[in-house]
């Protein structure tokens, strides 16, 4: 069977993508924020280590802090201070001694070991160990976790949760972040109504700018929301115009299959330079990309689960370089697939799967059912991607197949 993929005017995926990435830049201008306030932001500076961690050595447990050399004569040593997290012992500590240490305190200089306070006997200053010890034993040194100089974060690095931790471990009150980007929503059309109207015979909810919207909270950058622009040739113009002028990136759907009945595509010819693409995927053929005067433009198609995929797989792949972040990764594993699959050669599928373990402990992937690119459902069911490439038939029950695990936009 051909392979229509090799058809004139059906752009590879592979090469979709980086027709996209050629052409888009990252941002450059940096703010100074308090890491309270950089969650999520992408790092513009390497965050190198000024101190150890922890900066002392210190004790993991409550308990008993002594010099193994002591037990050489006996096995009661005398207690003779406390070393508290925030009050270290001050004192030297003999051979024959013990200090009586929390968890997180510093241990005396003269110590090497602690013992739990579970495993000794105390007699009112004299403390008998009922085990053997060894050197070290229950000590964290310092810079255990991260040593002075150490490279902790790197340019490109998305700060999240933990990363704020770590940097005020370090004592690092500010960071140099890459601003957000602005993009812009565009919805057109006179069918579509917002949820809470009432819907006329003919008209639709309108849902795709919704859950753009949510995965471009995700992404973390300014949303400048144009809501519904009628079908009306001058308000679709100004609203291009407008976003232009204050976004980064300007994303539509709908408007961008050939034989569209709108004047989408006619602005764009007239603003920018627009590449009406045939990609050979599915769901998501028709695809708008291209350069406005100000920005860069994402044409998706109208149906949800096409404007999704391809938002998910093309767009946001590009985004996340104009953030001068980090190129996105996406996990994939072989498994079992336990459902037929119909698919004809010639384009790269996205179906959408339920990825699960059976009873013999196997990973297996099931279909969610039908694959129409209207059925926003199948996408709510799934937890994956079954990728099946352009030259692949149908699958059968029992064949292995690639899936790709929904990344936390999804």
């Amino acid at each position: 069977m051909s392979d229509c993929c090799s058809a004139p005017g059906l752009l590879p995926f592979e090469q979709a993508v980086a027709n996209m990435l050629s052409q888009v830049s990252p941002i450059t201008e940096t703010l100074t924020l308090p890491i309270e306030q950089a969650l999520h932001y992408v790092l513009a500076q390497d965050i190198a280590s000024p101190l150890n961690v922890p900066p002392h050595d210190n004790s993991a447990m409550d308990g008993y802090a002594f010099a193994l050399e002591s037990f050489n004569e006996s096995k009661t040593l005398v207690l003779i201070g406390r070393s508290m997290a925030g009050a270290p012992f001050q004192g030297t500590c003999q051979p024959g001694e013990c200090i009586r240490i929390m968890t997180g305190a510093k241990m005396p200089d003269c110590c090497d070991s602690v013992e739990m306070q579970e495993n000794v006997k105390a007699d009112g200053e004299n403390i008998t160990f009922l085990q053997e010890k060894t050197f070290g034993s229950h000590v964290r040194n310092a810079g255990e976790d991260i040593k002075i100089d150490q490279q902790v974060l790197y340019s490109g690095h998305k700060l999240a949760a933990v990363d704020i931790g770590v940097l005020a471990s370090l004592g690092v009150a500010e960071v140099v972040v890459y601003r957000k980007l602005k993009v812009a929503l565009i919805a057109t059309g006179d069918e579509l109504k917002l949820p809470g109207q009432a819907l006329r015979v003919g008209d639709i909810y309108e849902s795709n700018s919704f859950v753009l919207a949510a995965m471009l909270k995700t992404l973390h950058v300014d949303i400048i929301d144009f809501g519904i622009i009628s079908d009306d040739f001058e308000a679709i113009k100004a609203a291009f115009v407008s976003a232009d002028e204050q976004a980064d990136a300007v994303i539509s759907s709908g408007g961008v299959s050939v034989g569209d009945a709108d004047y989408t595509k006619t602005v764009l010819d007239e603003l920018g330079e627009i590449g009406f693409w045939k990609i050979a995927m599915k769901p998501g053929k028709p695809f708008a990309f291209g350069k406005l005067a100000n920005s860069v433009f994402f044409g998706l198609p109208g149906n949800p689960v096409s404007a999704l995929v391809t938002f998910h797989q093309l767009a946001l792949v590009a985004l996340t370089k104009m953030q001068n972040a980090k190129p996105l990764t996406r996990t994939h594993l072989t498994v079992k697939c336990s459902s037929d699959l119909r698919k004809s050669p010639g384009r790269l599928d996205f179906q959408r799967g339920v990825l699960s373990i059976n009873e013999a402990g196997e990973n297996v992937v099931t279909s969610t059912g039908a694959q129409g690119s209207g059925i926003l459902s199948s996408l709510a069911r799934a937890n994956c991607f079954i990728v099946l490439p352009s030259e692949q038939g149908g699958v059968k029950a029992g064949e292995m197949v690639n899936v790709q695990l929904f990344d936390h936009y999804l």
